[in-house]
Order: C-alpha cells, then structure tokens, then sequence
C-alpha cells in the first residue's frame, strides 16, 4: 500500500510538472500574442511565480517518492535497476538541476529586468526561460515514454 501511495504521489508530481510545462509552452505562450509587451510580460512574471512554486512542490514530491520506492524495492529482493528505472533516474535528476538553472537564475534574472523597467532586457531573459522549459519539457516527456514503453 506504501509502494502504491508513493507512485501516486510520483505521477501527481510528474502530470503537475510536466503538464504545466507542455500547457505554458504550447497554449499560454503563443496566446499571449494579443497583449502588448509590458503586458505580457507582466502575466507571465505572475503566471511563473505561481508555476515555479508548485513546482518546487512537485520536484520535491517526485525525488522524495522515487526514493522511497527506489528503497522499498530494494528491500524486497535481489534488486537490479531496470534499465528505464536508470533512465528515469538520470534524466529526472538532469530535469531538477535544470529547473533549479531556470528558477534560480533565469527568472531571477527576468525578474530583475522587469522590475528595472528594463523590458527589452526582461524579454531576452524570458526567451531563454522558454528554451529552458522548452529542453525539459522535452526531456520530460522522453521519460514518460521511456517508463511506459518499457
């Protein structure tokens, strides 16, 4: 039941992180064309404080359970990582330092610029917030395919 409840909580945190990366790049994104650049730039500052909050969540969530369930199978056997165990492990490890790049310094440095009325400069950190998301959002749903095609 613990195993179970782990995997739960594994995929509430992928569908959150992973999702909300495949619905900002592919839907918010292209639809923010309607409103003008202080605008829009404005929105996605608020839209991406929130995102990146939950996201902390999730990433914590996902590690947190993949370890616990990396160490209850360990328990129960002779244990030898599936080969997409490994990939998911890496790739996820890959996706968290990644996040940290994108939340610690790329916003931070969108931020700065947004707050310094510095829009041409706020815009250019937004585009590489984009790429970023863009690589790992990627990344993310290689994984997915991985594990379910495993």
């Amino acid at each position: 039941m613990l195993y179970a409840l782990l995997k739960l909580l594994h995929v509430f945190g992928v569908l959150l992180w992973v999702g909300g990366m495949l619905f900002a790049h592919f839907f918010l994104r292209p639809s923010l064309a309607v409103l003008e650049p202080p605008q829009r730039l404005a929105l996605m500052r608020e839209v991406l404080q929130r995102f990146f909050a939950a996201v902390v969540v999730a990433v914590l969530a996902v590690l947190i359970s993949g370890l616990g369930m990396l160490d209850m199978a360990r328990r129960a056997s002779a244990f030898v990582w599936p080969a997409a165990w490994l990939a998911m492990t890496a790739i996820g490890l890959l996706m968290m330092v990644i996040f940290g790049y994108i939340r610690l310094t790329l916003y931070r440095r969108f931020v700065t610029a947004l707050d310094a009325g510095e829009l041409a400069v706020a815009a250019a950190a937004l585009a590489r917030v984009r790429a970023w998301v863009g690589a790992n959002l990627a990344l993310g749903l290689f994984v997915v395919a991985v594990v379910l095609l495993a």
